[in-house]
């Protein structure tokens, strides 16, 4: 069972030892404890191997529906002929967001979490044998849609990149809170519809400097163009960083 929302193993031997938990609150904190430090444990090593490759690893997390898959096919469209790029995905479900990458000619991976809820970094390690590392620069994870699991999960990753739709409501720093403490970059996406809603951009600024003020912000919309250059950007110095 997932240590904070409850759902379903999405791999057994992650949560093997779920059938402990009714032994008492005490057993189950100690358990929970054993999963992180067992992910972390693994997640070490797949940042160890990424670091060894110069590769830029970045974990996309969001809500169903905030626009991810559509923001990755933008930028790789736009940056394949300047950058190498390589692309897990993670869905509870289907192939369809990879068969939606893959269409862009950028490799492309699918893991299916069943009913788990987010990517953890037994996943990533094995998910990354598909590639050929040495000739990748970027690597983009895109997370289950959750706002919640994915945020205690380390795979690796040099950053989480939190992408917040302005359909969901400019209160979504303050609800999920970890998610956006845990993230470096929050994109603020779909910025063509907010003459149609009634979203504060303002307010959504603020609500995330406050639950962490280091967060960087860039809002962008996949349709109208505005933002991307800032996004590009920010990948371009990252990736820089890392080298």
């Amino acid at each position: 069972m997932c240590i904070d929302c409850g759902c379903a193993p999405a791999d057994p031997q992650h949560h093997d030892h779920e059938h402990q938990h009714e032994h008492g609150k005490g057993k189950k904190v100690s358990i929970e404890e054993d999963l992180l430090a067992k992910n972390n444990r693994l997640a070490m090593n797949n940042r160890a191997l990424f670091q060894q490759q110069g590769l830029l690893v970045l974990n996309l997390v969001s809500s169903p529906g905030s626009g991810k898959t559509t923001i990755l096919e933008t930028t790789l469209k736009d940056l394949q002929s300047e950058l190498s790029f390589a692309v897990l995905e993670g869905d509870q479900q289907t192939s369809n967001d990879a068969d939606r990458i893959a269409a862009t000619g950028v490799p492309a991976h699918q893991i299916n979490t069943g009913a788990g809820c987010h990517l953890d970094a037994h996943m990533v390690g094995h998910g990354v044998e598909h590639f050929d590392l040495e000739k990748t620069d970027v690597l983009m994870i895109e997370n289950v849609g959750n706002l919640v699991c994915p945020a205690s999960f380390d795979l690796g990753e040099d950053a989480k990149v939190a992408v917040l739709s302005v359909t969901e409501g400019e209160d979504k720093p303050l609800k999920y809170p970890q998610m956006f403490r845990a993230s470096n970059l929050m994109l603020i996406n779909k910025l063509d519809l907010l003459p149609h809603l009634r979203f504060d951009l303002e307010k959504c600024r603020e609500y995330a400097k406050r639950v962490n003020p280091e967060i960087e912000i860039i809002e962008l919309s996949c349709y109208s163009g505005e933002g991307l250059d800032k996004w590009y950007d920010w990948l371009r110095t990252q990736l820089a960083i890392k080298n």
